[in-house]
Order: C-alpha cells, then sequence, then structure tokens
C-alpha cells in the first residue's frame, strides 16, 4: 500500500470512528461485518480479536480474510509480546485492515491464561511497550481498547495513569469500556453487564488528555443515547450488544444522524436482499447457510413477523442444501412485497 493510500485509509478509518461496532468473540466474524455494512457506509467495524502467536505461531493466516466492502474494518489483536505483536501487526496491516487495535478489555479465562486482554491493565509498561512495537511496524494507526481498571484497582488513579504511559508510545485513539473487569469471581459474560458503569470518569479523562480521541463504551443501547455522548463532547462511541441483536435500529440511521450523509437510511429488508449474492457465492465456496444467517436472525427485532423471522432461519438454516430460497421465505413473513 503507497503512502497516499494509507494516508486516505487513515482518515477514513478516524472519521469512522465516530460510530463503531465493537470487536466481540464469536459474533462479529466477516460474515457479520458484511452484513452490518450493508446498513451503514460509514460505521467503523471490528473483526473479532485475532491473538497473535495464533497468526505467528500458528499460521493462521486465514483469521485476517475480509472483503473490501467491508471497509472501513479494524483488525483487533490479542497479545503480550512486543514482538510478536509488531509482526502480526504487520500481517494484519499487509493483509489490508486501515487500523490495529490492541485489546486490552478482554476478561476471558483464556485471554487471562495467555497474560493478554484485561489483565494488561495492571501492566501499562508493558502496553506501552507493544504499542510502540507496533507502531515501529506499520504505518496504519494502532489504537486500545480497555477498561477503566481491573479487580482491586482503583479507576480513578490506574485509567489516567495506563493512558498517559500509553499514550506516551504515540497512540492517540483509545475505546473505553467504562465498567471494570473482574478476573476472579465473575465471568465473562457477567463482566459485560454486573460491574458498574463509570461514564463520569471517562468524562473526565477528556478533559484530562484533551489531544486523545476517546470512544465510549459499555452499556449503550440506543441511537439516541449514542447521539448523546457525542452530542456532549466525546469523540466516538462504540457499541456492542445493541449493535449485533438490533443491528437496523441502529445502524440503518447512522450514516444521516452521526455521519451527516443525505438519506434515505438503509432498510433491514434491503439488507436481506443484498445479502442474497453473498450467501450465494460463500455456498459456492463449499459455506454453510446459517454459517451467515445467524448473525442476521435480529435484523427486523420489534418488527412484526420478526419471530417467524428469526424461527424460519433458525430451524431451517442448519438443514443440508438449505440456501437462499430460505433466506427470501423468511423475509415474506416480515416484508412480503420484498420476497418475490
Amino acid at each position: 500500500m503507497n503512502g497516499e493510500a494509507v494516508k486516505r485509509g487513515g482518515s477514513e478509518v478516524q472519521r469512522a470512528a465516530r460510530l463503531s461496532v465493537a470487536p466481540m468473540m464469536d459474533w462479529t466474524d466477516r460474515h457479520c461485518r458484511f452484513l452490518h455494512r450493508q446498513l451503514s457506509r460509514h460505521a467503523l467495524l471490528y473483526t473479532e480479536m485475532v491473538t497473535a502467536p495464533a497468526l505467528v505461531r500458528g499460521g493462521a493466516l486465514h483469521l485476517l480474510d475480509h472483503a473490501p466492502e467491508e471497509h472501513p474494518v479494524a483488525l483487533q489483536l490479542g497479545g503480550s509480546d512486543p514482538d510478536e505483536l509488531a509482526q502480526a501487526a504487520r500481517m494484519g496491516a499487509e493483509a489490508g485492515y486501515g487500523e490495529i487495535n490492541l485489546n486490552v478489555g478482554c476478561p476471558s479465562d483464556r485471554v487471562q491464561s495467555g497474560t493478554f486482554g484485561a489483565v494488561l491493565m495492571k501492566e501499562p509498561g508493558l502496553v506501552a511497550e507493544c504499542c510502540a512495537a507496533m507502531r515501529e511496524a506499520v504505518h496504519v494507526e494502532v489504537t486500545v481498547k480497555c477498561r477503566i481498571g481491573v479487580d482491586d484497582q482503583d479507576p480513578e488513579e490506574v485509567l489516567p495513569e495506563f493512558l498517559a504511559r500509553v499514550s506516551a508510545a504515540g497512540v492517540r485513539r483509545f475505546a473505553i469500556h467504562a465498567r471494570k473487569a473482574w478476573l476472579q469471581g465473575l465471568s465473562p459474560k457477567e463482566n459485560r453487564y454486573i460491574p458498574p458503569l463509570d461514564y463520569d470518569l471517562v468524562r473526565r479523562m477528556r478533559a484530562v488528555f484533551p489531544g486523545l480521541h476517546l470512544s465510549v463504551n459499555g452499556g449503550i443501547s440506543t441511537l439516541d443515547a449514542t447521539l448523546a455522548f457525542l452530542e456532549e463532547g466525546f469523540d466516538g462511541v462504540m457499541l456492542g450488544r445493541a449493535a449485533y441483536h438490533q443491528p437496523a435500529d441502529i445502524l440503518c440511521a447512522v450514516d444521516r444522524r452521526v455521519f451527516g450523509e443525505r438519506g434515505p437510511d438503509t432498510t433491514p429488508e434491503d439488507a436481506a436482499l443484498a445479502m442474497l449474492p453473498y450467501i450465494e457465492t460463500h455456498l459456492a465456496r463449499g459455506g454453510r447457510l446459517h454459517q451467515v444467517t445467524r448473525h442476521m436472525l435480529g435484523l427486523f427485532a420489534g418488527r412484526p413477523g420478526a419471530r417467524a423471522w428469526r424461527r424460519m432461519l433458525s430451524e431451517g438454516a442448519a438443514r443440508p442444501g438449505a440456501g437462499p430460497e430460505l433466506v427470501r421465505a423468511a423475509l415474506a413473513e416480515v416484508a412480503p412485497e420484498h420476497a418475490a
């Protein structure tokens, strides 16, 4: 990628970070991202976390697969070895990702045993070293997604020190999940909603670090709430579960309401139809229908016929031979005029 292309890609990703869909394990795979891109042209999308050892030692380069249509899209890496992360970042940049993000927020047991994810909140110096090595290896932006602290840490002390040390290594953009992670006593699922949210602490970090781009993450479930955070001065908002389970509610109006594009807004009906050629290509390459449609179950959440849509796809997509005709049949339950 030439320097001008890198520059253009970087500015695109930075603008897109005004609203992003969080990296989520087992959810934000390439099929999910392709669906989300049918709903918003501009929102920043993230991969699932890909571990640096899997790429560098395991040679699992298929984990970097993505379609050009997914852009702007960022790669999230997990790891704690600076040299290994630098190599993995280089692989990601060469694969075409416009941003490399380091995971300092995932609380799973597997992540802890590998000494990366949220446990790295305890080692800001190591995170800074990792980020410096990654920045040295690539021309695309290196960013960090973190928590406000872990376990018995005092977030009021931990978060500003973390941001100071990591930004000193050249990182200018952070997505902050406004909750602690409890590495002992809570499951990864519980860590997504039990620790109390502290948006005010993240607000204060905006004043302490005015030169940083700070996105707030955690517990944000509507587009109206997203806009409220942006209007009060946050640089960006990152949404997770709401964007996955009710993607149309979050993403259909994003290009107009967040990025200032003129309408019309996208629709879930048009997104479902746009997925049909993608599904045909996926099946022709030996894929299975449910690998794609499992991400489409919430597309019509709250709409008449949504239950039938979910049921038909859930029950039928894993059957041998299932194909685009099942999606058309399910679409007839919510939008008969689009299903012909």
